[in-house]
């Protein structure tokens, strides 16, 4: 079944105390490009991210946008200054000394002094983080695919009811050809014969030119490809595996036979024909550009 190329999915995770939350956005590229905004304290993570979408999508431009909850790390937490706390309690020890009196420093007295509490932002537990990280992406991933393949499936139901759209207009096109030519020939013998004005004309000579107008146009060639091209485009619409690049080269197929179609046909029914022909090949090709 096919895959678009196009879809949003989110996922949360908490490990610890830290919870992230990451939002996946896919749209069309001729490869897989993907762009990671982390917040500065896990920009580490970066190349990391990049494999686990890489390894899960083939083509698409994706945007990845990692956010650390807000209650997680808003808010100050008390820190000890052990250093400035020992300090102190030296110089008060040595004025205790210096003044003659008893050398008891009481934990409080210390712990009041200026910077030996202090209040400082929660630092990132990296560890922690980069498990809920990784297990919110792949949530994002999974709810990215299932659109993707959600559109794919809507896709497919559209090019396949343009393809029998050509398939028809095709086998119109071939059955019309013979008249063509018979036509032409018609049209020919009536005009030779009001410009003659009863000279004899030679029936050879008529003969070669309607040979020579059914060998240039001709079209059996370009109908017969361009029945294979949609039976190898079919086998594609079915395959499980990315196909949109092999999709574009074979609509580029079509439109060329469809074209040499038009080019050769002096037929008014059969150019009607390509000219639909034309119109739904043209809407195909930009389904197929959603096509992973």
């Amino acid at each position: 079944m096919l895959k678009s190329m196009t879809g949003f999915g989110s996922g949360r995770a908490r490990v610890g105390d830290e919870e992230v939350s990451v939002e996946a956005r896919s749209l069309n590229h001729k490869f897989c490009e993907v762009k990671v905004r982390l917040p500065r304290e896990l920009s580490a993570l970066e190349p990391a991210l990049v494999k686990q979408v890489k390894d899960r999508l083939a083509r698409g431009s994706v945007e990845i946008l990692v956010r650390r909850q807000a209650a997680t790390v808003s808010g100050n937490v008390p820190t000890v200054d052990v250093a400035l706390a020992r300090e102190y309690a030296r110089a008060f020890r040595e004025v205790a000394e210096a003044m003659g009196q008893s050398v008891d420093v009481a934990w409080s007295q210390v712990a009041n002094q200026p910077g030996v509490i202090r209040l400082e932002e929660k630092g990132v537990d990296v560890e922690s983080a980069t498990q809920a990280t990784q297990t919110a992406l792949q949530q994002a991933l999974a709810a990215l695919e299932t659109m993707r393949n959600t559109e794919g499936e809507s896709i497919h139901t559209d090019l396949d009811a343009r393809m029998k759209l050509i398939e028809g207009w095709s086998q119109e096109v071939a059955r019309l050809a013979p008249r063509a030519v018979s036509d032409y020939q018609q049209r020919l013998t009536e005009r030779v014969a009001e410009l003659a004005r009863g000279v004899a004309v030679d029936p050879q000579r008529l003969a070669q030119e309607v040979a020579l107008f059914a060998e240039r146009t001709d079209i059996a060639e370009e109908v017969t490809r361009l029945a294979t091209h949609l039976e190898q485009f079919r086998l594609l619409m079915a395959s499980p595996e990315p196909v949109g690049r092999r999709m574009d080269f074979l609509v580029q197929e079509m439109h060329r036979e469809v074209n040499t179609t038009g080019s050769k046909s002096q037929h008014a029914e059969i150019s009607a024909r390509v000219v639909s022909m034309k119109a739904e090949v043209e809407r195909i090709r930009e389904q197929v550009q959603n096509v992973e």
